[in-house]
C-alpha cells in the first residue's frame, strides 16, 4: 500500500502521488483527509498547511494556517508540489472526489485515513456521504478502506456506510481486540509493535492487520515474517520486490 500516495517519489497527498502509486504497481493507494472551512474533503496529513504548501507566502497574515480555516478556493490557490522538487511546481492539494477518479480506471483501491476528526464535527457524515455516493456510481473504484485513530469516528463511519471496511490505527490492547472486531474490520499497528503473536491474535479475531510506515529492510523483513495482512510503504514497489524474494518463515 502507497503510504500518502508513493510518497518516496512525488508530493505526499497529492495527485501526483497517486499516480506513482499506480506506476509503483501499489495494491491500494493509501491517503489522509481532512475538510475546509466550506466543508471540502481534501487530502492533507497535517492539521495545518505551511509544511507542504506555500501558505506563508500566499496568505502570510492567515497563521497558523489551519485546513479549517480555510475555504476550499483558498487552499486551490496553493503550491503543494514545488517542496518535493521544481518538477512538481503547481501540485495542488486534491479533493476526494479527484483522489477517486484517478485511481477508478486503473482498480487501485483507496485506504483513507479520517484525520484530526474531532476538528471538524460532522466530517464522518460528509465522508460516509462521499463514499457512499461514488461505490453506488456507474464505475465504482476498486476497494475503498477507511481508518482512524479515533475509533469513535470510525465506528460512527461503519454504522453509516456498514459495507465500508474500517480499521482501528494502533495497537490496541489483546483483551479489546473482541469488543473491536464486533464492529471493526482491521487492526493497523505501526510496524514495531507488530510481532507474530500480535498478528496472530488480530487475526485469531476474525480482523486483517495492515501495518505501518514499512520502509527499511529490516522492517519489510519483520513485517512478512509476522505475516501481516498488508503494508503500508512510501516505496511500493520496492516492498513488492522484497517480498516475492523473501517469503514468510
Amino acid at each position: 500500500m502507497a503510504h500518502r500516495g508513493a510518497s518516496a517519489y512525488a508530493p505526499e497527498n497529492t495527485l501526483a502521488a497517486l499516480r506513482k502509486a499506480i506506476a509503483r504497481d501499489a495494491d491500494l493507494a493509501e491517503f489522509d483527509v481532512q475538510r475546509t472551512r466550506d466543508g471540502a474533503v481534501v487530502l492533507l496529513h497535517d492539521a495545518t498547511l505551511e509544511r507542504t504548501t506555500d501558505v506563508r507566502r500566499v496568505f502570510p497574515d492567515r497563521g497558523p494556517w489551519r485546513v479549517g480555516d480555510f475555504s476550499y478556493a483558498e487552499i486551490a490557490r496553493l503550491d503543494a508540489g514545488s517542496w518535493k522538487g521544481p518538477e512538481y511546481a503547481g501540485e495542488r492539494i486534491p479533493l476526494l472526489t479527484e483522489a477517486l477518479e484517478v485511481l477508478r480506471p486503473s482498480g487501485l483501491g483507496a485506504l483513507v485515513e479520517l484525520k484530526h476528526p474531532r476538528l471538524y464535527p460532522g466530517l464522518v457524515a460528509e465522508l460516509a456521504t462521499l463514499l457512499d455516493e461514488d461505490r453506488r456510481g456507474p464505475a465504482a473504484p476498486g476497494s475503498v478502506i477507511v481508518q482512524s485513530f479515533d475509533e469513535s469516528a470510525a465506528r460512527e463511519l461503519k454504522g453509516r456506510v456498514p459495507s465500508v471496511p474500517v480499521g482501528v490505527l494502533g495497537s490496541p490492547a489483546r483483551d479489546r481486540l473482541a469488543s473491536i472486531a464486533s464492529w471493526a474490520d482491521l487492526v493497523n499497528p505501526h510496524h514495531h509493535r507488530a510481532d507474530r503473536s500480535y498478528v496472530d491474535e488480530v487475526r485469531r479475531h476474525g480482523l486483517q492487520c495492515f501495518v505501518w510506515t514499512v520502509d527499511r529492510p529490516v522492517a519489510m523483513r519483520r513485517a512478512v515474517r509476522a505475516g501481516v495482512d498488508g503494508v503500508i510503504t512510501n516505496r511500493p514497489d520496492v516492498f513488492r520486490r522484497f517480498a516475492a524474494e523473501a517469503p514468510a518463515s
